[in-house]
């Protein structure tokens, strides 16, 4: 009998596989981290061949943990970071250079180029997304243009674009023996390549950006039965059925199915996310439009979604870069140590500032200081910054959405930070709920693929796994919370306008 549901979760500093059941429970897991390369400031890349190998390798962990054989596996799903651009050779296999990572942002002068007719939102009414360095396609034409020769090879059609989620499923599907090319609607709707209504490839986008369209994926729906794993992946013959980008993933496996329901990811960044179902939602609160999700032959269900460039990442940037902790679970010990940041305020645009702002010319400022400010005042003013950021794009959705916030779904592996969760509470003015299995990324990516086989009838039932874990309800007063925030506004000013 197949009783489980195998999830990659390919994110931005690790890989892992998960095991779960048909309660929604993990039974499982193994997770390697792969190396992050920063050969300039302000560009970071990943080796897609290192994480081919080591998604192989958690497979294998996973399953081997699990005490289970590939026969009880009745579906896999994967997830990942998006916007992470991979171009490889069809015939041997091999990138032809460094994955280009999401947060990077060298592509502003591609960036620039775009804008100077019909500004950032030229392209945004036909793919929900303003021209930034966020997004794929810009990536796409950075290498074609610094790799000799590789832009006569991918209109040749020689060459292969794809997010990670294309990446791997080619290599899991047999690579260059037979591995099939594709994405899904989620993760090409974070390219700039793709109509948001109509779900295909804008051509006459490609063109204007640089983009040959014979590289490009089929893009197909998040949740169908795709192909079946070659030997090589360590699973043969277990069905391929869901793809969902890591931000949409995490709000399918919050059961966020209705619309007005929402979540909010603490991860390498924070993402929110907003159903705002079967309507296609245009804003001028600094969102993008995206796909939620597509099941099958259904009708594609819409998002806002309000994208943070730097979170967990500052957490490990005060461990790498300052050396303030040893461990990323130390910043909350640290923070305990005083009552407040001291005055002190961390806006962390190490890649400029994404929703609501998307100002590509800002960079991370530490303001307040006196010399009453210690380490442990930045630690809690980095932590404070997570939940400052997040608040300021509620802001923006409660302008956006018919009804304000009533509570905030949480998830990530920054929610187990209590003293985080109580400001966020306490900043929003709402309740924050975390549910039991908080993992939900993986989890998301696990009930698309059973979905479509069925290993779950509805998404009636997947609500019905949804479990709340802990709440944190608001305690600050009215009056210092919109001291505080006016605060942290004033503060954001303060990076604007750094890079000419």
């Amino acid at each position: 009998m197949n009783d489980y549901v195998l999830s990659i979760d390919q994110g931005t500093t690790s890989t892992r596989a998960v095991v779960f059941d048909r309660s929604g429970a993990i039974i499982a897991s193994a997770q390697k981290e792969h190396r992050q390369y920063f050969p300039e400031a302000g560009w970071v890349e990943h080796d897609a061949a290192e994480i081919w190998r080591n998604t192989r390798e958690v497979i294998s962990k996973a399953v081997t943990e699990a005490d289970i054989s590939r026969s009880q596996l009745t579906a896999l799903g994967i997830t990942n970071q998006r916007e992470t651009t991979v171009v490889w050779d069809r015939e041997t296999g091999e990138p032809i250079h460094r994955a280009i990572v999401w947060q990077d942002t060298r592509t502003q002068s591609i960036i620039d180029e775009l804008a100077e007719s019909d500004g950032v939102e030229r392209f945004k009414e036909r793919t929900g997304l303003p021209l930034a360095t966020y997004f794929a396609g810009p990536k796409i034409r950075w290498i074609l243009d610094h790799v000799e020769g590789s832009r006569e090879r991918a209109e040749a059609g020689e060459l292969a674009f794809g997010t990670m989620d294309s990446w791997l499923i080619w290599q899991l599907t047999g690579g260059r023996n037979g591995g099939i090319h594709i994405t899904d609607v989620t993760n090409a709707s974070r390219t700039l390549l793709m109509n948001i209504d109509t779900l295909d490839w804008n051509h006459e986008i490609c063109e204007a950006i640089g983009v040959p369209p014979a590289m490009l994926p089929e893009i197909r729906s998040s949740s169908e039965v795709y192909a079946t794993a070659h030997e090589r992946s360590g699973i043969e013959g277990v069905p391929l059925a869901g793809i969902l980008g890591d931000q949409q993933a995490a709000t399918v496996g919050q059961a966020c199915f209705s619309p007005g329901q929402g979540k909010n990811t603490y991860g390498t960044g924070n993402f929110m996310l907003m159903n705002t179902g079967e309507e296609l939602v245009h804003n001028d609160q600094g969102l993008l439009t995206t796909i939620a999700y597509q099941f099958g032959e259904q009708k594609p269900v819409y998002a806002l979604e309000g994208s943070i460039a730097v979170t967990g990442s500052l957490i490990q940037w005060l461990r790498d870069n300052l050396g303030l902790i040893e461990d990323a679970s130390e910043s909350e010990t640290r923070a305990k140590r005083v009552r407040d940041h001291g005055g002190a305020y961390v806006v962390p645009a190490f890649s400029g500032l994404f929703a609501p702002y998307w100002r590509p010319e800002a960079r991370g400022v530490l303001v307040g200081l006196t010399r009453y400010v210690n380490a442990d005042h930045i630690c809690r003013a980095a932590l404070e910054s997570v939940a400052f950021q997040s608040a300021e794009v509620v802001e923006a959705m409660n302008a956006s959405a018919s009804e304000e916030l009533t509570e905030l779904k949480v998830d990530g592996g920054m929610v187990v930070n209590d003293l985080l969760m109580q400001f966020q509470a306490d900043i929003l003015g709402v309740d924050v709920v975390r549910p039991e299995v908080f993992e939900t990324t993986a989890l998301g990516a696990a009930y698309a693929a059973g979905l479509a086989t069925e290993y779950w009838a509805s998404t009636e039932e997947l609500s019905q796994n949804w479990r709340e874990g802990a709440r944190w309800s608001p305690a600050m007063d009215p009056e210092d919370r919109q001291q505080r925030l006016a605060e942290w506004k004033k503060a954001v000013t303060r990076s604007f306008d750094w890079v000419d």
